[in-house]
């Protein structure tokens, strides 16, 4: 089983900044990738960031620019740092990692959620 744990969530005004950070513990054999998703209000879970072991990344594009995904592998931990936050990037944020376990399968996993709300 794996855990993943997300801190760093909170109420920022707008133009301000935060970093999230997501802790993968448990038992695995390697990380594939690990992402972040966001769920605003009435809306669909969305994918924010993504990155891959391999140090691949991607954005949506209305974060572009804004947020920056990194990843300390020695930790098992994914951050999300964002910058010039807006109102409409409020939401829950999700960590997601795809992991692949002792019998070589691979496993999507999610994190519990942190919120983020952005004052305008």
């Amino acid at each position: 089983q794996v855990q993943l744990v997300e801190s760093g969530g909170g109420l920022v005004q707008a133009g301000g900044s935060l970093r999230l950070s997501c802790a993968a513990s448990g038992s695995f054999s390697s990380i594939i990738a690990m992402n972040w998703y966001r769920q605003a209000p009435g809306k669909q879970r969305e994918v924010v960031a993504r990155r891959t072991d391999g140090g691949g990344t991607n954005y949506a594009d209305s974060v572009k620019g804004r947020f920056t995904i990194s990843r300390d592998n020695d930790k098992n931990t994914v951050y999300l740092q964002m910058d010039s936050l807006k109102p409409e990037y409020g939401g829950v944020y999700y960590c997601n990692a795809y992991v692949r376990v002792y019998s070589g399968r691979e496993i999507n996993y999610w994190g519990q959620g942190t919120q983020v709300t952005v004052s305008s």
